[in-house]
Order: C-alpha cells, then structure tokens, then sequence
C-alpha cells in the first residue's frame, strides 16, 4: 500500500507539529471557560494542521502516487488571518462581533472552489489544475499576505484598546494583559515578509515541495506557539467591560484632586485595595460614588489611571511594612497588599519609589 512513499525527516518534523495542534485543539473544545474564544482557537488550530497537511503527505510522495489528491480542500490559507482577529475579539469581549461570520466568507468561498474541483473526473480534474493552478495560488497567496495584514494591524489594535480600558477598570490588569497574544499578532506580521519571498520566489522560478519547507516550518512555528500560549491561557477568566457610566450633563466644576485623595485615605483605612480581584465599579460601589466619578478623581485629580492608583497604594503598604521591619519574604508582602504577581509588584512599586522592593529594603535597613 505504501510502496514507492518516502517518509524522510521533512515529514516527520511536519507530522509532529500536526499531531500536536490535533491534541491542543481538541482539547480547547472542551474547555468551559472562554468557550467562543477557545473553540476559534481550536478552528484555527485545524486550519493551521490543514495548510500543513499538502506538504506532510506530499514530501512522502503522496502526490505522485495518489493524483486524485489534486486539489484536496487542505489548505484554506484565507480563513487564518480572521480566525486570528475572530480570537483575538472573543477573548476579550467573550463573543465574536456581530456577524462575525462574514469575515469568514473568502474562506468559505475558497473551500468551495477547491471542493468542487477536487471533485471533477479526473481527466478533466488535471486539464482543470494546468489551466487555474498559476492563478490561483498567485490570487490565493496575495489575499492571504492582505489579510495578515490588515486583521493583524486590527488585531494589535483591539489588544491596545482593551488593555487601555483595563487599565482604567481593574487593578490586575496585568494578568489580563494577553501580551503573548500581542506577540502572536505581531508574528502574523512577521510572516509577511516570510510568505511574500517564498510566493515571488516560486512564482518567478517554481521551487517545489522541498524548496517551500521553510516557509512550512514557519507557518509550524507560529502555530505551535499560538497553541501553546492559547492553551495555558485557556481558563483564565478575561474580564469583559463594561462601559463606565456616563458623565452627568454640564457637571458642576469639583476639586477632583481633593476628592481622590479623601476617597485614597478611606480606601487605605479599609484596606480595600489589598483585594486583588479590586475593579472600578467594585470601588465606587464602596464608595458610595459612581464608576464616572470615581474614574475622574483618579485621572483628573493624580493623572493616575485606576490600576496605577491602586498599584500605588499596594506599593505604599508594602514600603509601610518595610519601614516598620518587617522581615517577610517581598513576595508574600507583595501578596498580602493585593499584588497578583511578582512582575506586576516590581513594576509598581518602581514606578512608585523609583528603586526595586530589595532595593528599597536594604535602604530602609541602613538607616536603622
């Protein structure tokens, strides 16, 4: 059955990458959390395993042996760049957009094609690729470089936006930050210029199976990374804002900085910033106030957003701690003040006091 196939080291390193995508996408499908953004993932993660698939089977010589496959609706390299964004937005809002699924249709519209000509008689089928084969991959690999980069320019703007609005809502912002998947954004960029050589190159001068394994492995590459990190961050539980409240009409003029810094005083008596899960509307709900004037306070009056406010006030607890002698390990001070991870406490507490917590503790220790 096998005779005459080749199953050299090009297919095996293809394979593996495949196999892996395979067993993280089925495992994002039953995820409960973030289902919508895992299950894109998981859409993406089979695309990705499909545009794999003609060079895994084809450096075996699957091609030769099997004409038929000519074709064979793997590779649908349009539906990549939406899925991205698709991910991208229901990570962060919890949903696709509306009519989210028309982004998908030059996807639809290329399975389609290469179903319906993968199902020709044969003869005519080989007639068929000798006619359209050039144009298409030049029309295919043109509307997959755009839309790399257009849905990965969108994609890094949505991120940037979301991460704004976080920080002006939550104080852990930093667990949601999804800085790996601006990573992954920017690598659809960075594959770019990667796919445009290898499509000029092959349109100039046809390189074949064994000349394209580059661009493969890339595609492989940024794959396996968008798995994993997908993945790792499959339950972490994104908040989806909510829009702050609007301002009253004509508000009369307030002394914005006073009133933050009173409300600052009640939130450190009450210690209520040592909550980590602390958000805006949580804040103003003890405050007696409202998410619009609360956010105002802290902006207008310190021109602080709410997560530098609060990433403060933990920093200032912590230094507290070290000035009265305490010998805690930083982490667990860090931990008690309502700091969700270490980077997020060294990154405030520099910004607050200019030095790092080791720092600032030896300091403290010689003037004793």
């Amino acid at each position: 059955m096998f005779e005459g196939l080749t199953f050299g080291w090009r297919t095996a390193v293809l394979t593996v990458a495949a196999v892996q995508l395979l067993a993280i996408a089925i495992g994002l499908t039953r995820v409960l959390a973030n289902r919508v953004a895992n299950r894109t993932l998981a859409m993406l993660l089979i695309v990705l395993v499909g545009i794999l698939s003609p060079w895994l089977i084809g450096f075996a010589g699957f091609y030769d042996r099997w004409r038929w496959l000519t074709f064979a609706p793997f590779q649908i390299t349009l539906a990549v760049a939406p899925l991205i964004w698709l991910y991208a937005h229901a990570l962060v809002t919890g949903s696709w957009p509306a009519r989210g699924w028309r982004h998908l249709l030059p996807a639809v519209a290329q399975a389609t094609f290469l179903s319906a000509s993968f199902l020709l008689p044969m003869s005519l089928k080989m007639r068929w690729s000798d006619l359209v084969h050039h144009a298409y991959s030049v029309a295919t690999d043109l509307a997959t470089l755009a839309g790399l980069a257009c849905y990965g320019i969108a994609g890094l703007r949505l991120l940037r936006r979301y991460r704004a609005r976080l920080a002006g809502q939550r104080s852990d912002d930093q667990r949601f930050a999804a800085r790996w998947l601006s990573r992954a954004m920017a690598a659809t960029l960075l594959l770019l210029p990667i796919w445009a050589a290898y499509a000029l190159w092959d349109a100039v001068a046809p390189i074949g199976y064994v000349g394209l394994m580059g661009l493969y492995v890339a595609i492989a590459a940024f794959a396996l990374y968008l798995g994993i990190e997908g993945w790792r961050h499959a339950t972490l539980p994104f908040p989806h804002l909510d829009p702050v409240d609007l301002p009253d009409p004509a508000p009369p003029p307030r002394d914005w900085r006073g009133q933050a810094e009173r409300w600052a005083a009640k939130v450190a008596a009450e210690r209520w910033h040592c909550d980590p899960d602390l958000s805006l509307a949580a804040l103003a709900q003890r405050l007696g106030t409202n998410t619009n004037h609360l956010s105002r306070a802290v902006n207008e009056g310190l021109g602080l957003n709410f997560s530098s406010f609060i990433g403060r006030m933990r920093a200032e607890t912590v230094a507290a701690a070290l000035r009265e002698g305490n010998r805690a390990d930083l982490l667990d001070l860090a931990l008690e003040a309502g700091f969700s991870s270490k980077a997020s406490f060294n990154r405030a507490f520099l910004a607050t006091y200019g030095q790092t917590p080791s720092a600032y503790r030896r300091h403290v220790a010689k003037q004793e």
